[in-house]
């Protein structure tokens, strides 16, 4: 008697593709809507928290603060990472956003310095440390969500993720124009720069009541569960965990450079606090747009090819564009190079998921995705603007920021060409 083959599941409907990409995309805009406010509206955010003797040392300590939550996403990305691989995706993303929403509400409601002391600080890092734990394990599990309900578009869904960002950057970028043009200095540092952080947390809820109500993926289901994921990564997968973290590198580097930018109008080019929202508002837009487009030419040409060209456009034009922003320091060219800068950035980005989620098998797939991930994002991303703010200082120039980014891009051309050989991954 012949047994028949066992039919593969029907590719998902437009109207659960929409679900998915709506569960998974979500988290990652809650995640990056909060920590692009706290990027935009960092000079403010110093004063309250961090008052110093000077602007330049309080400004250094709120990104300190901002990159010492970073150190915690590794062990997210094990602990949330694991629950992933062994519970499901779906279980994991739930988990992550609960915790996200918890972090934002602690930032919204903390009272400042001047009314509970050295309490306003320790709190503000508290909540940091909070959503550093619980981003550790978003974006394994969001990704691999959709990558393992896409099929041979794994490309297209996968760059969703950065459609959330792009979302985020974009509503972010709105509140600094708004809540600078409308409130007076005063009102913005007294309270207006909570406003962002509540309407973060209307995100949350929408994103957990999405992600209650859509379906494991097949993928996961019909794989035999690791029981140990964290040790087969680091033991048995050490190589591809290096080769993924490598590939973060540029993606990470360039994205936290473009957070820094509104910081960097007003303190080295004494442009309107505006300009910078202006500038990385039309450079959201270019990665919500561009980033399912870069992904669906990822799955007709292959990955790596796009990763490095877009990386070598990075080396090649850094330098230049910042010689351009400091000799003539004016809104349309901040415009000009922040767009730039976001261009490549999304033919970088929308690529990189789907990239990653093909090193690793699916019953390590959200550990090892997870880990890259929040190594990489607190060396080269986390610590990005306390870094070029200080190289800034030590150098006296304002061309740093370049340097930043043609040594992050020549260690990503490295590792993909690498990637490229030892994994076979086109």
């Amino acid at each position: 008697m012949t047994v028949p083959a066992p039919r593969k599941p029907a590719p998902p409907s437009s109207w659960a593709l929409g679900q998915i990409v709506a569960a998974a995309s979500i988290g990652n805009a809650l995640e990056w809507f909060d920590i692009l406010v706290y990027g935009y509206f960092a000079v403010v955010i110093s004063r309250q928290f961090f008052p110093a003797t000077d602007e330049t040392t309080a400004l250094l300590l709120a990104f300190a603060t901002f990159g010492t939550s970073y150190l915690i996403r590794p062990i997210g990305a094990i602990v949330l990472g694991a629950y992933g691989d062994k519970a499901g995706r779906k279980a994991g993303m739930t988990v992550s956003i609960l915790l996200m929403m918890a972090g934002t509400l602690l930032m919204a409601i903390m009272p400042g310095y001047s009314v509970i002391g050295i309490a306003a600080p320790l709190g503000v890092l508290a909540a940091r440390l909070l959503q550093g734990f619980a981003i550790g394990g978003e974006f394994g599990s969001a990704t691999a969500f959709m990558v393992e309900h896409s099929g041979a578009r794994r490309g297209f869904l996968a760059s969703f993720q950065w459609v959330g960002q792009g979302f985020a950057a974009v509503a972010a970028s709105f509140f600094g124009i708004v809540l600078a043009n409308v409130l007076t200095p005063a009102q913005l540092n007294d309270w207006g720069w909570r406003i962002p952080f509540f309407f973060g947390l209307l995100i949350g809820p929408i994103g957990f009541y999405i992600r209650n109500h859509v379906d494991e993926t097949p993928e996961f289901l019909a794989t035999a569960v690791s029981k140990t994921p964290v040790r087969d990564v680091v033991v048995r997968q050490w190589d591809r965990l290096l080769l993924a973290t490598g590939a973060v590198i540029m993606g990470t580097s360039s994205n936290y450079l473009i957070l820094y930018m509104p910081t960097y109008a007003i303190k080295e080019l004494n442009l309107p606090q505006s300009s910078g929202f202006t500038a990385t508002l039309l450079g959201g837009l270019i990665l919500t747009f561009g980033s399912p487009l870069m992904g669906h030419w990822s799955d007709k040409i292959g990955r790596t090819r796009i990763l490095i060209a877009a990386s070598v456009l990075f080396l090649a034009t850094a330098y230049p564009v910042f010689v351009l922003l400091a000799s003539y320091a004016n809104l349309g060219v901040l415009i000009a190079v922040v767009c730039w800068l976001s261009l490549m950035k999304t033919a970088y980005s929308g690529v990189l998921p789907s990239f990653m989620a093909e090193i690793f098998p699916t019953n390590t797939r959200c550990t090892g995705m997870s880990l890259a991930y929040n190594i990489a994002v607190p060396m080269f991303g986390g610590f990005a603007p306390l870094i070029v703010a200080a190289l800034i200082q030590a150098t006296g120039s304002n061309l740093a920021p370049s340097l930043y980014l043609m040594v992050t891009a020549l260690l990503s051309i490295t590792v993909l060409i690498v990637a490229r050989r030892h994994l076979g991954l086109r």
